[in-house]
């Protein structure tokens, strides 16, 4: 019996080579929670998500210290960059293609990614944002940290598997405590 799926995007830390910027993981890279070269992964996050839902990555542009928003939108298993939206010119910052909006400077996305590496700086204050809801990368991450796209089951969040389950608490739900 074919049971419905339901998309989560889990957030975890590890050590993980890579730049210090968002950047796509290389091809073949493992999925899931664990097996991070260097180390198990930790699960930071757990986050629902829906088809065509926005993720964004929100940071501070560390010379210029302007907000950045890089939005991606949930594409079948994967993440599709959207746009990017910025406020300022400088070094890093696209100089072409770029279309003045009331949202601020905006360029088109166009790749896809099985999964994104961010590398959370005190300075930038890197945040996730999706829906209503903020996640702090910067205060809960040690290093790197790598998003990506999984399946749930409707028997999993049967069996206590959603984000407020006691035995699926993540990393940032602990420390709050």
């Amino acid at each position: 019996m074919d049971h419905p799926t339901r998309r989560a995007l889990l957030v975890s830390a590890g050590a993980l080579s890579g730049a210090t910027a968002v950047t796509p993981a290389a091809a073949g890279a493992p999925r899931g929670v664990g097996g991070a070269p260097g180390g198990p992964r930790e699960r930071l996050f757990e986050i629902p998500v829906d088809q065509g839902q926005e993720v964004t990555l929100a940071y501070t542009h560390s010379v210029e210290k302007t907000p950045i928003e890089d939005v991606y939108v949930v594409d079948g298993s994967r993440l599709r960059a959207d746009r990017s939206v910025f406020h300022s010119f400088g070094a890093g910052l696209p100089t072409t293609d770029i279309e003045r909006t009331a949202e601020g400077y905006v360029v088109e996305g166009s790749t896809i990614h099985d999964e994104l590496r961010v590398a959370p700086g005190e300075i930038a204050g890197h945040e996730l944002i999706v829906g209503e809801r903020r996640y702090p990368l910067a205060e809960v991450a040690d290093g790197r940290v790598v998003l990506f796209l999984t399946e749930r089951g409707i028997d999993d969040a049967v069996a206590g598997g959603t984000r407020e389950s006691e035995s699926k608490r993540t990393h940032h739900e602990r420390q709050q405590e």
